[in-house]
This record gives structure tokens, C-alpha cells and sequence, in this order.
């Protein structure tokens, strides 16, 4: 989408098609998202003076914040990495160092990046495809390559001096006659419309390269760059399969197309998207906040995990295998429930680093009622397709709807509040009997009160059992 469109309401009203309520989440977000717009906007020493304003979601599990910002990488196509905090370790301790969330952001950016350069080159690497099989399928009308000059005659040709040896003038390409050349564009129009895809042949195929490790996580990178080394120097590896020629269509498309992509230039570009337009998402960020400081004092392996975020996320340069890769203008989103810590517990200068905070209120009975039904991707017509591909004709009346929200609020409220979550256990229990019976027997199933108050009625009610199951 055309960033320039990307106003913030724009961009509150696209977010509102996945995710219910949470409207000042939304704001500060699509707010973030178009100072992003204005900052590339500007020229000259102020572009780099103006840094991204981070924002740390504060609220309970299952209420929209991991899909908040990944619907928003979503919309405008941006390098998207979520993280959990506790997942790393502070430095001198075995585990995973904090830059590695740099190093897997322009991963994902990489990948973005070679998939749209393969979409861009595929319909010419299609075309190659198809001269391929058209080999394969019908040899006669196969060119013989010709007999140019391999790198011994060069070489000879070299040291045996000016008079030592003549050159070879090279033949002039062969070429087919025109009932040959007929027949092969008739071949390859046969295989791009589909005549022979389920033809079996075989055909050679690159085999993935192996990467090599040397150890643990702080030796990936060396590994990385040594496979890439060895990788250009020794011969592709090759293997024989017996496929489909639909199925080896692909495989050529694919080959061909990683043909004609500039590595260097994808590279080059996927850094510029994880510098400018980056996205980290760094969840649970309220287990490596300490409960307070009085008593045993600030917990070194928590305060120090923080220490080591810092740097990230006030700007600093990370060294990937993909080049170095600056931090200043990577947007990051902390998250976290915080019921037994407080923001305010984090270390000063991080709390400094995420001006903008945002509280996320706990789902009602409504807002469930909302989900089930309203967005794009609702629960209920997920299931609804589901069950047709079973001829199971699924329907759910408002009683129905409204006894499901009814009792995932009061399951919330009784034991630990998991938020929208509570809604996939609940579908997956009332609809338990229908999933199961539905290839044999098909039908129409209608999800009315009663319905739901017969399979989960008994287990609401004990609260021990439904810990267990709800």
C-alpha cells in the first residue's frame, strides 16, 4: 500500500478489521507508523536527528497486542521480528546475546526482500523453465551446445605464447530447421498450458547446501559466512529425482529465477528495510523487570539482560553476515502484562527509551461477541469453511453466539484471564461432537444456547475441572 495514503486514521481502520476494541493501541501505533512517512519525508541533517518514539503495551495476555503490531508490519510490508525478552541471556552467560534479534530481523527482511525479486523475475524464469523441459520432453529439438573453448586451451594458449598454438575460430551457433522449430514452440505451448503435468520424468536438481555451525548461537555468524565462502568456491551439488512435470516446472522456475536475481543488490536493500523500516516486537518484557528494589536488591541476570537490550534500542551497530546493520530508526514495541511488576520497575535509561505507553483494557463480554463475528478473520466463519469441506452446513444463531461470549467471560473471570484466547478452547469443545462425526455423516449443525449450555454448562460450573479443559 502507497505509504502516502497511510494516514493514521487509514491505518486504524485497516488494523480494525482483525482486531476488536483497543483503540488508543491502534492510535499510537498508525501515529508511530506515519512519523516513519514524515521522517523519510525530510532532507537534510534533520532526517537522521529525528529518532522513532517506541511504545510499550501494557495489558493482560490475549488481547490484541502481538497482533496489533504484526497486522501493522503487515500492512505496509515491513520487516517484522517478535521476540520474547526472556529468551536472552545477559552477556558472559550461555544462552542467546540480545543482537541476535538484529541479526533475525534482517533474516526476515532477506526473505521479503527474495521473495518479491522472485515474484518480479518469475514469468522470465518461467520461460526458461518450460525451454528445460522442452529438452527433456522432446530431445530431438534440442540445440547441441556448441564447441567453444574450455579453460585448458586457454590456459595452453597462454603459455605457449604468441606463436605457440593458433586460435580456434568459434562456430557460428547452430540453429533448427523450421519444421523442428515448430514443433518445440508447440511443445513448450503444450507444457505451459498443462498437457503433460502429470507426466513422470527425471530430472537433476541443486541439493540444499548444509550449513555449517561451530557451537552455539555467538558462532552463527562465523558459520553463516564460511558456508557462504565455501559455498561459491566448490561445484553445486546435484541429484537425480523422479517428479511430475507440473512439479518440476516449479523446481525449474525457482532455479531459474534464483538466476537472475542480484544477490548483492537483495542484499543491499534488505538492510536498508531493516535500518528504515524495521519492526521489533520484544514481548514479556515484564519478566525481566525486577518487583521492586528493596529487600535482595536488583536480580543481576534480569537488570543485566536489560542493560544489554539498552544499546539496541537506543542505536547502535550490529555486525550480521549480511554487513553492518544500524538500529537508530528500527521501531520497537515492548509489551508485557506487568501484574507483578510495573513498568517503573524497568531500569531508568530503558523506560526512557519507550516514551510512549499504552494501556490495553481486558476483553468484555461484548468485545467476545464482537470477535466471534466482526472481523475479517471471525472464529466462527473460520470454522463455519471448515466444517464445509466436510458438507457439514455450520450455523450459529445470536443466543448461541451470545452464550459463548457469556461463559468465556465468566471462565475468565474465574480462573486465569487468557482473554481472546478463552474463545478457541470454548469452539473447540462445543464443536468437538461435530468435527468429529462430520466426515460420516455431514449435515447441517445449529449452535443455539442450548446447544452450548449442554457442553460446557457442567464444566463452567466446577471450576477445578474446568482449569483443566476450558
Amino acid at each position: 500500500m502507497d505509504p502516502q495514503a497511510l494516514t493514521p486514521s487509514r491505518i486504524v481502520a485497516e488494523l480494525d478489521r482483525y482486531i476488536v476494541g483497543q483503540a488508543h493501541a491502534k492510535r499510537a501505533v498508525a501515529i508511530a507508523l506515519r512519523n516513519r512517512y514524515r521522517r523519510q519525508a525530510l532532507t537534510g541533517e534533520m532526517r537522521d536527528e529525528v529518532m522513532p518514539k517506541n511504545i510499550l503495551m501494557i495489558g493482560p495476555t490475549g488481547v490484541g497486542k502481538t497482533e496489533i503490531a504484526r497486522r501493522l508490519a503487515n500492512l505496509v510490508g515491513a520487516p517484522f521480528l517478535k521476540i520474547e525478552a526472556t529468551k536472552y541471556t545477559e552477556v558472559g552467560y550461555v544462552g542467546r546475546d540480545v543482537e541476535s534479534m538484529v541479526r533475525d530481523l534482517v533474516e526476515a527482511s532477506v526473505r521479503t526482500v527474495r521473495a518479491e525479486r522472485i515474484e518480479e523475475t518469475r514469468a522470465a524464469a518461467r520461460e526458461q523453465a518450460i525451454e528445460r523441459l522442452a529438452d527433456i520432453i522432446d530431445p530431438s529439438t534440442r540445440v547441441a551446445p556448441t564447441q567453444g573453448a574450455t579453460p585448458f586451451s586457454a590456459l595452453s594458449a597462454m603459455l605457449s605464447g604468441p606463436g605457440g598454438a593458433r586460435s580456434v575460430p568459434e562456430a557460428p551457433p547452430p540453429s533448427r530447421s523450421d519444421e523442428l522449430e515448430a514443433r518445440r514452440e508447440r511443445t513448450k505451448q503444450e507444457i505451459a498450458n498443462g498437457f503433460y503435468d502429470v507426466r513422470i520424468i527425471e530430472i537433476d536438481v541443486e541439493e540444499p547446501q548444509t550449513v555449517l555451525t561451530f557451537g552455539g548461537p555467538q558462532m552463527e555468524e562465523m558459520g553463516g559466512n564460511m558456508n557462504d565462502l565455501l559455498g561459491s568456491m566448490l561445484p553445486k551439488k546435484r541429484s537425480k529425482r523422479r517428479v511430475t512435470v507440473a512439479e518440476a516446472k516449479e523446481l525449474f522456475t525457482q532455479e531459474e529465477a534464483a538466476k537472475l536475481i542480484d544477490n548483492d543488490a537483495l542484499k543491499r536493500e534488505a538492510v536498508r528495510r531493516a535500518e528504515e523500516d524495521g519492526i521489533i516486537f520484544i514481548d514479556e518484557m515484564d519478566k525481566i523487570a525486577g518487583p521492586g528494589r528493596m529487600g535482595g536488591g536488583p536480580d543481576v541476570s534480569r537488570e543485566g539482560v536489560q542493560r544489554d537490550i539498552l544499546p539496541i534500542v537506543e542505536g547502535s551497530t550490529v555486525l550480521t553476515k549480511y554487513g553492518p546493520v544500524k538500529t537508530d530508526h528500527v521501531l520497537f514495541i515492548g509489551a508485557g502484562a506487568f501484574h507483578t511488576s510495573k513498568p517503573s520497575d524497568l531500569i531508568p535509561e530503558l523506560q526512557g527509551r519507550f516514551p510512549i505507553r499504552v494501556e490495553l483494557s481486558s476483553l468484555t463480554k461484548d468485545d467476545f461477541k464482537t470477535i466471534l463475528t466482526a472481523p475479517k478473520n471471525a472464529l466462527i466463519e473460520q470454522y463455519r469453511q471448515l466444517l464445509a469441506t466436510d458438507d457439514v452446513e455450520l450455523s450459529f444463531t445470536d443466543d448461541g453466539i451470545d452464550a459463548i461470549a457469556r461463559l468465556a467471560t465468566l471462565v475468565n473471570e474465574q480462573t486465569e484471564n487468557i482473554g481472546a484466547r478463552r474463545l478457541h478452547t470454548m469452539l473447540e469443545k462445543v464443536l468437538e461432537g461435530a468435527s468429529y462425526e462430520a466426515p460420516e455423516h455431514g449435515g447441517s449443525v445449529v449452535v443455539d444456547a442450548s446447544y452450548v449450555e449442554e457442553r460446557l454448562a457442567d464444566i463452567v460450573k466446577d471450576q477445578d475441572l474446568s482449569q483443566y479443559i476450558l
